[in-house]
């Protein structure tokens, strides 16, 4: 899962939402460096993906991919999934996905903490809405791009765009399967923010 789907299973608390994204930009164990909250927001998002990375449906989506890009499958699937959960956001989330991105917005521009390559980033998040743009399909074109930017063998990712035309029905398919499923996995796992 992607940044927005992270976001959206998190929880709605602030600190839940600042936690839901620091799974990306906080690495190693967790010992008291955030409030007890971001750090239950971390761990939930690790857990969110470690359940990911071992389902079936995951894995049968994974299979679908050419062998060519079948080292970074993963991350393009990701980056898919999130353009799924945005483009059919009214039958997922709550309320319209405009007010719950500028949710997510107001809470990073007010955090003055952000870690790591997130502070650099959060900015650019907000005025370029990149949550919301996951709704058209050509923005993960760009998204890709900015992603191969930052790996070894960028050039496994060359052709991603064209193999997810190709591919749109079936993982669209898959993510209609596999996003209940994770909701409820996800729900079992958040804890009440107070």
């Amino acid at each position: 899962m992607n940044y927005l789907a992270h976001l959206h299973l998190g929880g709605s608390g602030r600190e839940q939402l600042l936690g839901s994204l620091y799974g990306d930009f906080v690495k190693g164990p967790l010992q008291g460096q955030y409030t007890p909250q971001i750090e239950a927001a971390i761990a939930l998002h690790r857990r969110i993906d470690m359940y990911t990375d071992r389902h079936p449906l995951v894995d049968g989506a994974l299979s679908r991919f050419s062998t060519v890009r079948r080292r970074y499958a993963g991350i393009v699937l990701d980056v898919f999934f999130d353009h799924c959960l945005a483009r059919d956001w009214a039958s997922y989330g709550e309320g319209p996905l405009g007010a719950f991105t500028s949710r997510v917005y107001q809470v990073l521009s007010t955090e003055p903490q952000l870690p790591g390559r997130l502070a650099q980033i959060a900015p650019h998040m907000a005025a370029n809405d990149w949550l919301g743009s996951y709704q058209a399909f050509d923005v993960l074109e760009q998204v890709l791009r900015g992603i191969s930017r930052r790996l070894t063998r960028p050039e496994e990712l060359a052709g991603a765009m064209e193999e997810l035309t190709r591919l749109y029905e079936p993982l669209s398919e898959d993510f209609r399967l596999f996003y209940p499923q994770l909701q409820d996995f996800a729900q079992s796992q958040v804890t009440p923010n107070n």
